[in-house]
């Protein structure tokens, strides 16, 4: 039986619409469940990255990626293996603004976690953390006695290694006759 590991696969698109449900549908037929999804805008005007993390085999996450690059506003769509990619996710925490003013060394805990307090409203103070998973995870944990009232994290971002600027890429897969072309020259 084939192991499951993390894949990220970044796409590049057009910005059109009805894109998210035409990707979404390759990952449900396979059942694959998406464990993060983050689309954005890239340095190149009108094509847009899908940043999607999946628990798979190797083999289907390549089967998904061959797929994806199918449809026809996909420019480019690739695998990644987590050391072949920088990536980052930010969590979001809100806690009782008296757990802040009532002394109990929360400013030192945010700070020797790498995170920065947003906001203090009268109610409320919102805490920012970017990393990994299990970093916004271990300060989720460290926050909880404090009255957590609410949390959010956002799905994963991430840039390959490679060298690959995407504005050569999308301008060579225009001159191209074909959209064959692969990460390895990139």
């Amino acid at each position: 039986m084939k192991t499951e590991e993390q894949y990220t696969l970044s796409v590049l698109t057009e910005d059109r619409a009805g894109l998210l449900n035409n990707i979404t549908l390759i990952f449900s037929r396979r059942k694959i469940n998406l464990s993060s999804l983050n689309v954005s805008g890239t340095e190149v005007p009108g094509i847009s990255r899908f940043t999607i993390v999946a628990e798979c085999s190797r083999e289907k996450a390549d089967k998904v990626c061959a797929q994806i690059r199918k449809l026809v506003d996909v420019a480019g769509a690739f695998v990644y293996e987590d050391h072949e990619i920088y990536f980052q996710e930010i969590a979001l925490y809100k806690i009782p603004t008296s757990a802040v003013l009532n002394g109990q060394n929360l400013e030192n805990l945010v700070r020797n976690n790498g995170a920065r307090i947003l906001c203090v409203e009268a109610q409320h103070t919102i805490i920012e953390k970017t990393g990994h998973k299990e970093e916004t995870h271990a300060l989720y944990q460290l926050l909880e006695p404090f009255g957590l009232l609410e949390f959010v994290r956002s799905g994963r971002v991430a840039v390959s290694k490679s060298l690959r600027r995407t504005e050569a890429y999308i301008k060579e897969l225009e001159e191209s006759s074909s959209n064959a072309l692969s990460i390895k020259n990139y």
